[in-house]
């Protein structure tokens, strides 16, 4: 009897399941997504039109953040990033610094410090409030001058976005993509030659300033971006951290544009697709997903997921307080799990790279 229980036991155990197996793991990359302004409307809304699905509906795990900046109630994106990058609750407007306006290392910098390749992609100006965040530290979001400076302060791998000018017409007079072709980075102006590169270092600016929306000409460029960077960052043994941005669902939100918020998330859970394709194959790769804060105090009153049509309704041009979803796959995924606050996914992402 004894001798069945035992197998009994054996049999069980080794049937436990996949995710509970990888617990103990840690991962070599972070894949870190930011809808810049997405609620649970904003996903439910693209998930409507497009008839029923998406691709975050793959993410066994999913957890809220509570997202107050510390000087008020509703966070603005540059004090929303900062928290994920900084693992600091901070005053809106900061990039990369604390209340006090003290610089704090960022979990790029860190990453980059410890061997890793580093990359960032936005679908607006790369010195726009959530991806400056990762990567420099200014008082105020308003300086891109002085955040595209910060760029050549690091030796982050690839970027991809917006801002060209901020780089080439300075009011100093220095043209930035000098020093960057200086650094050995290859510069992209175009999706096509972006698509291009196949190794080494990216700077890649594919607007002047902000790139279009998705139905005024920019098409998938994130999703051609997001191939690209992690085709350039996957050879490094040490492993990754990229910070992917779907940057203007908050622009449709401060639009009240229903449309607008609907094919921006469809463009960015496209990206998403991508991210997790690349994740399955490379299993030690945590991806997570979330955004800074909620825009346009967005709800449905009506919709058809045969059709695609969703009926949206605002409460505000601005943005809201409300909690947002973090959803996670991967190595690592169950601690992104409950209710926490934004700046914690900062400091599970330092423990998942066990870095602490």
């Amino acid at each position: 009897m004894k001798f069945r229980i035992f197998l009994i036991l054996a049999l069980l155990f080794s049937l436990e399941p996949a995710w509970a197996q990888k617990k103990s793991k840690h991962p070599k990359n972070i894949i870190l997504m930011v809808g810049d302004g997405m609620g649970v409307a904003q996903i439910y809304a693209g998930l409507t039109a497009n008839h029923g699905h998406l691709n975050l509906e793959s993410f066994p795990v999913v957890g809220f953040h509570k997202n107050k900046a510390s000087n008020s109630f509703v966070t603005d994106s540059a004090a929303g990033a900062t928290a994920f990058s900084c693992g600091v609750k901070t005053y809106n407007g900061a990039i990369g610094v604390g209340p006090n306006g003290e610089a704090l290392p960022t979990i790029l910098e860190i990453a980059e410090g410890k061997g890793l390749s580093t990359g960032l992609v936005a679908t607006c100006s790369i010195t726009h409030a959530t991806p400056a965040s990762f990567i420099s530290h200014q008082s105020s979001r308003s300086l891109d001058e002085n955040i595209a400076m910060d760029f050549l302060k690091t030796d982050i791998d690839v970027f991809i976005g917006g801002g060209r000018k901020f780089f080439t017409n300075r009011s100093d007079g220095l043209n930035l993509v000098d020093s960057l072709k200086n650094r050995n980075y290859q510069i992209a102006n175009s999706i096509a030659e972006v698509q291009q590169i196949k190794s080494g270092k990216l700077a890649a600016f594919l607007a002047d300033e902000q790139q279009t929306r998705f139905s005024g000409g920019r098409g998938d460029e994130l999703v051609k971006s997001t191939e690209v960077a992690l085709n350039l960052l996957k050879n490094n043994k040490k492993g990754m951290f990229l910070m992917i941005e779907g940057s203007q669902i908050d622009w449709g939100g401060h639009a009240n544009d229903t449309q607008y918020i609907v094919e921006e998330m469809i463009d960015f859970d496209n990206a998403i697709g991508k991210v997790l394709e690349f994740a399955s194959k490379n299993k030690n790769t945590l991806v997570i997903i979330t955004a800074d804060h909620e825009t346009g105090g967005f709800t449905i009153n009506g919709g058809n997921t045969e059709t695609g049509v969703v009926e949206g309704k605002f409460t505000t041009g601005s943005h809201t307080g409300v909690m947002i979803p973090v959803f996670a796959f991967g190595p690592g995924s169950e601690n992104f799990a409950g209710i926490y606050e934004n700046n914690d996914i900062f400091h599970k992402m330092m423990n998942a790279f066990r870095f602490k």
